[in-house]
């Protein structure tokens, strides 16, 4: 770096007092102190002044933000500043930022809202994020009805191509978590059951927690996180190329060609998942039954089959169907609702899997108190 920055105060021409710069006005420079330059009778007698190079060395941004706070306050107090003294590269960017006026709604100014006022807003968009699901839902029920009678507009060949995704394509990741959570449920049941030399019903515990229960749960909250969100971020990546427009445009029902296939897919794939996730838990709890406490495995699969009735596999497959109807309408309200750039999308994956977490935990609580009430 050369010379400080500087500001000589000296007569131009035509009696004009003339503010020259000198020095290099550069980032992390000790600046000239403002309030000193501007008490200075010189200048503040003045009625005109004029700001000239006095020998810049060289600038940056400082500089161009130092002289737009120096003209407001000369400005502020009568006065008028020539600029035709700077150098012209200066000159062109402090009239670009007068160009271009200061956004009002950027500021950290204003007070804050009260508790009553966040509070009241909390609950109007509440009320506007209910009343858009019920109309989505009831435009869901139109299009699932027109398919009833045959008269929904969709191809088959995206249905077969969301059934894929929505199922084959799962199956690894809920294998890996089906398993998992099967062996969890038998390592927390052996702790307790082991005090009372009762290990045999880990196979009850570990069969009907899957069957009635961890199952569908499970399954639901892995297809929301993967499935969910795709549909989301499909839908919404549509919005924003203006793909969903064009479908309006040419009288296709965007609920027909795009959201019904996604439900249907969810909802028929579903209970074949859930099964498959119960079959993977029991082998899971299978494994500590037998590899750690000591079961044969004819013993195992024998209390296993005792124990375990259609019902229980009926009630699991029931919830998974609810809640793959659940993620689907969740995947594609967010992907509807999605905005119109990039970032958006990414909202809308984002708060398609939480809206779908929500739903099939709310879902599950009002069933388990539901069949405890009708005895199932």
């Amino acid at each position: 770096m050369s010379d400080l920055p500087g500001i000589d105060i000296r007569t131009g021409a035509e009696g004009a007092m003339e503010l020259a710069l000198t020095g290099a006005w550069v980032m992390g420079a000790a600046l000239p102190d403002l309030e000193s330059l501007l008490s200075d009778p010189k200048v503040a007698d003045a009625p005109r002044l004029r700001l000239a190079d006095g020998g810049i060395a060289d600038w940056d941004s400082i500089l161009l933000t130092y002289l737009r706070r120096l003209e407001a306050r000369i400005k502020d107090k009568g006065g008028t500043v020539d600029r035709s003294g700077l150098p012209e590269g200066v000159a062109r960017l402090l009239a670009l930022a007068e160009a271009v006026p200061r956004r009002e709604d950027t500021g950290t100014g204003g007070a804050r809202p009260g508790f009553v006022a966040r509070a009241g807003a909390a609950v109007i968009r509440l009320g506007a994020e209910a009343r858009d699901m019920i109309a989505f839902l009831g435009l869901a029920a139109m299009a699932f009805g027109k398919f009833l009678v045959g008269r929904a507009r969709f191809r088959g060949s995206d249905l077969a191509l969301v059934l894929e995704d929505c199922g084959p394509k799962a199956l690894p990741i809920v294998t890996l978590i089906s398993i998992l959570v099967g062996l969890i449920l038998a390592f927390v049941g052996a702790v307790q059951l082991q005090l009372f030399g009762a290990e045999i019903f880990i196979a009850n515990l570990v069969a009907i927690g899957m069957a009635r229960e961890m199952g569908a749960l499970m399954a639901a909250i892995i297809m929301a996180g993967r499935t969910g969100a795709a549909f989301a971020a499909e839908l919404g990546t549509m919005q924003v190329n203006e793909e969903i427009d064009a479908f309006v445009t040419l009288g296709i029902s965007p609920m027909e060609f795009l959201v019904l296939p996604r439900m249907l897919a969810l909802a028929l794939m579903m209970p074949l998942l859930c099964l498959y996730a119960d079959l993977m838990g029991i082998l899971g709890g299978a494994v500590v039954g037998i590899f750690m406490l000591d079961i044969s495995p004819i013993q195992y699969f024998n209390q296993t089959k005792q124990f375990l009735d259609m019902g229980d596999f009926a009630v699991g497959v029931f919830k998974a169907t609810v809640f793959g109807i659940l993620i689907a309408i969740a995947g594609c309200l967010r992907g509807m609702q999605c905005g119109r750039s990039s970032q958006a999308v990414g909202m809308a994956a984002t708060s398609a899997v939480v809206l779908a977490i929500v739903l099939i935990i709310c879902a599950d609580g009002v069933f388990a108190v539901l069949f405890h009430i009708m005895g199932i």
